[in-house]
């Protein structure tokens, strides 16, 4: 500590030297050395802001040392930059604040304020130079807005407009960042401004390094201007930024015309309209640079990025490149073009890994990547006919380079432009299929690549259509040995994971036989490839792999045990991936044994050591989830093995390395492929994907693992809730945000079963609050920041469940913070719409764009949907003390009753009513009087699901409603009689409709019978039934059918039993339709009034009724009034032997004089197993006993009653 002070004592000191050694020490690579220095300087900082401040300035001004210069002008802005992101409470004593300004005295500052601008004119060195303007930008954003540093702005105004070159840069490159920082403050000054950037870039004498200084400086301050009427004045600029970069390719300066370029492609991306009036000029000098053979490829990447990136500014200026067909097909010929970049590399050939892309040089992956991106950006009615034009030729020609294009470009393409390829699938099909034969195998490779990538873009159209030419062609493709890489198992995996079990199941005994003799390849490529199709095999065609397991398991479990050397990792990976698949494929009880020897393997190798990039780590946490879903409950010996490594990746902490984006030292990328860059301001910032990937695993197992196990996942809770939380604001990847959204209700879930069943160590239900009052605030509170519209409705739907499995637990409190959450996500998403639709009145907006719109909005609409699901849970779990919220909240939900809305809209809103109607009750009257018209009016709306919701909520009003209702029983019958007797009222789209309808009309029956004409009314209802598609309203409708026929309801029975025949009818198809259609206490009820009428009525009325009958309801109520009286006098093991001897001797008796259809239904029937007989006969007794009375027509009746009653 005394040499510390020492040292401390000897920096503030006069003599400058010990202050510039610590400068230097603080740049030192000895970490000794770099720490001892840091120590001072933060003393310094904490006891000394003035000193060290005046010091940093005096060293920046002065020292010999450009790299003690550039320090000091980093460690400068440091200590003069805000940050807004600290925490406003009062840090902790021995915090520092890094934000020097406040604490420096006046005459402090002054002095720094005119030593900084004394360096401005005095800097040589250019990237110092920089440096300097950015620490002079940081701290005049802070004061300029305060009017704090009145000398700063003449001061700029006399250096831009001086002689000197360097002093103009240093001017501009300060307005640049300030334009960025406190545009606001700039904006009086708007016309000096314009005419300062208009003499600079038009300036014939103007450095190169002015000019582009100059344009930074306007399209920054473009950017900044608050309304179009101010961006149009600077219209005029536009050309002369464009001279910018034409003159400095003119004169050879490639440096100077990227960095324009990159300056006006951060333009394109943020204000494409400014360009909208030029873009055809724009345009064409961009594609001019891009077409130049003779330029840095540099240079033409940029130019294409341009373009690329005003494609991609559909938000901000949608539909305007889609105005130039012309540039387009000049685009896409030169991404094609760049395509050709590509050497036949003898490496390419024998290469062991699939990643290897010996060839492929920068042209080519640029003009991959911008196929990809061009397309998704414009769609297929504007690439399509353009690539149109170009594939045939480049298929045409001679040179394998172009058939390779052509494959490639196709495969790129199919994302963006899958609904119009979909149209025009045999053109593609055939062309891709034609190249499986080429010569080259680099062209083979690419067709069965396009194959593989269109099986998942274009499927299931693809696979449903052409499965019987690709899948022949992909079988005989695995035959092609002349190149490790020209195999086919690859696109086999794709094309199988958009097949059924149903499409693939014909090629089973090809493929799979393929795939074993690849297995035993010697190149390891091939053997990966050929683990990966078979997983995919097996996980599409579930059990009809069975027949395949003994083949392929001892392959599978052989890779898995001796792959052991490092080089082998990935193989021995795809091993277990392939095995936990083919598990899960053909059940526990194939797998058992195999499962107990893997799972032995498994926990060997949990148990050594893996190096960090092992990819058998991830596998191997999805392998084990994958045998817990196969094995259920057996599975929970083995958590306390799986559990610890996989709390272990779902902990990793995100890897991240953030630099200056103008730094020269980039972010090493040498050794990791797998870390990505991105700029964010003046920041470039690097992240590990691997370690992210990694995590997103480990969290979707973890829900993985709670959802299959239940209550047995109580033991791990109390560790992954606490590990979970916190990632549902993760936001460094998608993946993990959502796993840890679904994990909560499932958490919820376990810890509630495993109280009720006592699994919980003497935990009660405070425990299952505890954890409640844990995740709810966590997730509203995430739901609050998500930024992604997809995610919001999946948090939504969490909430829901959490609500659900909850219940009254939660808190007053709590239910506050859902509802005021619910609130700001109907703002927040009606809001998106209306940008939507402010974009949709763009003069360039077309068809396409619309598309893409409408497809934004239905996520709008799934948002809404769980809004309402939400809403639905907390008034079905609080009823009426959940009515004070309701209140609230109705100003949100009643706009979206009006006709401006859109369908789905409507329905949520209406439903949320008649969830309020439903479950409050005489509560919820006062909303009727609000409510009711809309209701009634929606009753014919033109959506069948509106109407669906409309009329429910009159059978809910007409229940509950009373007098209020009342008055309007005439026009909700008026309104249900429309749609009822709507012609196509029981097509599928209305059928759901009509049911709701006729349920309601009968509840109006029921409850204001009074209010009706019910001669009329009753029998009409009586007409629609049974009703059979809302399985539902079914059975509330005929039950309540069964409770007036048991109190003889008059008007339902009508004069002298009019009506029997009909009611006898229905309760003969409600019957036959098994538990479907009635409860299995309504159903009895159903067979004990088919007995009394049996009984009690004369025979004369019974005879008539049962004349009424179809055949075919004659038959079934034999069948189920005296199958239900046998059932009950004989076992059920007497039952079956008696329908097995029977119906044998029917099937010889039989199969002499019935159709071959009817032959082969009897066929299924005998051939039932023993368990599944019963319930099966219950189903299919109908048609039998049907079949039955067909085959002895002309028996007399008594012996067909014998056969039809003895068979049931």
């Amino acid at each position: 500590m005394e040499q510390q002070q020492q040292q401390l004592a000897a920096m503030l000191g006069p003599d400058p030297a010990p202050f510039e050694a610590l400068v230097t020490h603080l740049m030192s690579t000895a970490n000794d050395q770099r720490s001892q220095a840091e120590v001072l300087f933060n003393l310094c900082r904490a006891h000394h802001p003035d000193v060290l401040t005046l010091r940093l300035a005096h060293l920046l001004h002065a020292s010999p040392h450009h790299e003690v210069r550039a320090m000091s002008a980093i460690l400068l802005r440091k200590q003069l930059t805000r940050d807004d992101s600290a925490p406003a409470s009062t840090p902790a004593p021995s915090a520092v604040p890094t934000y020097l300004w406040p604490r420096l005295a006046p005459s402090t500052q002054s002095d720094l304020k005119s030593l900084l601008l004394a360096t401005v004119q005095r800097e040589e060195v250019k990237s110092i130079s920089k440096k300097l303007c950015d620490t002079v930008s940081e701290l005049a954003s802070n004061l300029l807005p305060d009017n704090a540093w009145p000398e700063l702005l003449p001061f700029m105004f006399q250096s831009v407009t001086s002689d000197s070159p360097r002093l103009q840069e240093s001017a501009l490159l300060i307005f640049s960042q300030l334009a960025q920082y406190i545009g606001d403050t700039l904006l009086p000054h708007l016309h000096t401004l314009h005419t300062v950037f208009l003499n600079c870039l038009s300036s014939a004498n103007a450095s190169p390094d002015v000019r582009v200084a100059a344009l930074g400086a306007a399209i920054n301050f473009i950017q900044c201007l608050p309304t179009p009427s101010d961006r149009d004045r600077f219209q005029d600029l536009l050309p002369a930024m464009m001279r910018t970069l034409t003159e400095a390719l003119n004169c050879g300066q490639e440096a100077t015309a990227q960095e324009a370029l990159e300056l006006l492609i951060e333009l394109a991306g943020t204000e494409p309209k400014f360009l909208r009036r030029q873009l055809a000029d724009v345009v064409g000098s961009m594609l001019q640079i891009a077409e130049a053979d003779g330029l840095e490829e540099g240079t033409r990447h940029l130019a294409v990025e341009f373009v690329i990136t005003l494609a991609e500014a559909r938000e901000r200026a949608p539909g305007m490149m889609r105005r130039f067909p012309q540039f387009v097909g000049r685009l896409f010929a030169v991404l094609m073009k760049m395509l050709l970049d590509i050497e036949d590399e003898q490496a390419w050939h024998s290469a062991e890994s699939e990643d290897e892309d010996a060839g492929e040089t920068s042209n080519y992956s640029v003009g991959q990547e911008c196929l990809d991106r061009l397309s998704i950006a414009l769609g297929g009615n504007t690439i399509v006919p353009v690539a149109s034009e170009l594939l045939p030729a480049f298929l045409a020609a001679p040179e394998w380079q172009k058939h390779h294009a052509a494959l490639i470009t196709l495969a790129q393409i199919a994302e963006g432009c899958s609904k119009v390829m979909v149209k025009n699938l045999e053109q593609v099909v055939s062309m891709i299929l034609s190249c499986f034969q080429d010569p080259h195998p680099r062209v083979r490779w690419a067709a069965i690549n396009a194959i593989g990538q269109l099986s998942t873009d274009l499927g299931p159209d693809l696979q449903v259509q052409y499965h019987q030419r690709v899948l022949p062609a992909l079988a005989s493709a695995m035959d092609d040995f002349q190149n490790p890489r020209a195999h086919a198992a690859s696109a086999i995996l794709n094309f199988s994971e958009n097949c059924t079990p149903e499409i693939l199941t014909p090629y089973l005994d090809g493929i799979v036989s393929k795939l074993l003799v690849l297995l035993q390849n010697g190149k390891q490529m091939v053997q990966e490839g050929a683990l990966t199709a078979l997983a995919s095999v097996a996980d599409s065609s579930q059990e009809h792999f069975q027949k395949y397991y003994d083949a392929v398991m001892p392959y599978l479990k052989s890779i898995l045990m001796t792959a052991t050397d490092k080089s082998k990792r990935m193989l021995r990976a795809k091993a277990m991936e392939c095995i936990s698949l083919v598990g899960m494929a053909v059940g526990k009880d194939k797998f058992r044994d195999d499962a107990k020897q893997v799972m032995e393997v498994l926990m060997t190798l949990q148990g050594s050591q893996m190096e960090s990039d092992d990819p058998t780590i991830s596998y191997m946490l999805q392998a084990w989830a994958r045998l817990c879903k196969c094995l259920g409950q057996d599975f929970l010996p083995y958590m306390s093995v799986v559990m610890p490594p996989l709390l272990q990746s779902a902990q990793l902490k995100p890897d991240v390395t953030i630099t200056s984006a103008d730094s020269d030292d980039d972010i090493d990328e040498s050794d990791d492929e797998s870390i990505e860059t991105i700029t964010l301001g003046d920041k470039r910032i690097g992240i590990k994907t691997s370690v992210l990937e990694e995590k997103a695993t480990a969290c979707n197992m973890l829900c993985c693992y709670a959802d299959e196990l239940k209550e047995g996942f109580y033991p791990w809770i109390d560790q992954v809730a606490p590990t979970l939380v916190p990632l549902l604001k993760f936001y460094f990847h998608e993946e993990v945000r959502k796993a840890a959204v679904s994990a909560m209700p499932e958490l919820l879930r376990s810890a509630k079963l495993a109280v009720e069943k006592g699994l919980a160590q003497g935990r009660d239900e405070s425990y299952v609050k505890q954890l409640s009052d844990y995740i709810i605030p966590a997730l509203i509170e995430a739901l609050h920041k998500e930024p992604e519209t997809e995610i919001c409705a999946s948090m939504l739907d969490s909430l829901n469940e959490c609500i659900q499995i909850s219940g009254p637990l939660l808190s007053e409190s709590q239910v506050r913070s859902i509802v005021d959450e619910i609130k700001h996500v109907i703002t927040a998403s009606t809001t998106r719409k209306r940008e939507r639709a402010e974009r949709a009145k763009a003069e360039d907006f077309d068809a396409e764009e619309g598309e893409l719109i409408r497809e934004e909005n239905e996520q709008e609409e799934e948002v809404f949907d769980q809004v309402g699901d939400c809403l639905g849970t907390l008034i079905k779990t609080f009823k009426a003390s959940f009515l004070p919220f309701f209140d609230e909240i109705s100003t949100f939900i009643t706009p979206m009753w009006g006709k401006d809305k859109t369908t789905e809209e409507r329905r949520i809103a209406i439903c949320i009513f008649d969830d309020v109607a439903e479950q409050c009750r005489e509560a919820a009257l006062k909303y009727y009087d609000t409510y009711l018209p809309f209701l009634l009016e929606a009753c014919n709306d033109e959506n069948p699901d509106v109407r669906q919701a409309a009329v429910y909520g009159i059978g809910v009003c007409a229940e509950f409603g009373g007098s209020i209702f009342r008055p309007l029983v005439g026009e909700a019958l008026s309104r249900l009689n429309v749609v009822i007797r709507q012609p196509d009222a029981l097509n599928s789209d209305n059928v759901m409709a009509y049911d709701n309808a006729v349920s309601a009309l009968g509840k109006i029956c029921q409850f204001h019978r009074d209010s009706i004409d019910a001669v009329r009314i009753v029998p009409a209802w009586l007409s629609c039934l049974p009703i059979k598609s809302d399985l539902i309203e079914a059975k509330v409708v005929h039950e309540q059918l069964c409770s007036m026929v048991e109190r003889s309801d008059r008007e339902l029975l009508g004069p002298n039993n009019q009506y029997l025949p009909k009611i006898v009818a229905v309760f003969a198809e409600v019957l036959c339709a098994g538990k479907d259609l009635a409860t299995e206490q309504t159903a009895s009820r159903m067979v004990n009034l088919l007995r009394q009428l049996q009984q009690t009525l004369p025979p004369s009325v019974l005879a008539s009724t049962w004349s009424q009958l179809q055949p075919q309801q004659q038959l079934a109520l034999q069948s189920v009034i005296f199958g239900c009286l046998f059932s009950e006098l004989f076992p059920l093991q007497l039952v079956f032997h008696v329908y097995r001897f029977l119906w044998c001797g029917l099937l010889r008796h039989y199969a002499c004089r019935s159709a071959p259809e009817d032959v082969r239904f009897c066929e299924e029937v005998v051939v039932l197993d023993v368990r599944g007989l019963i319930s099966d006969l219950i189903r299919l007794r109908m048609r039998f006993v049907y079949l039955v009375y067909a085959s002895f027509g002309a028996a007399n009746h008594v012996s067909r009653f014998y056969w039809v009653s003895f068979l049931n």
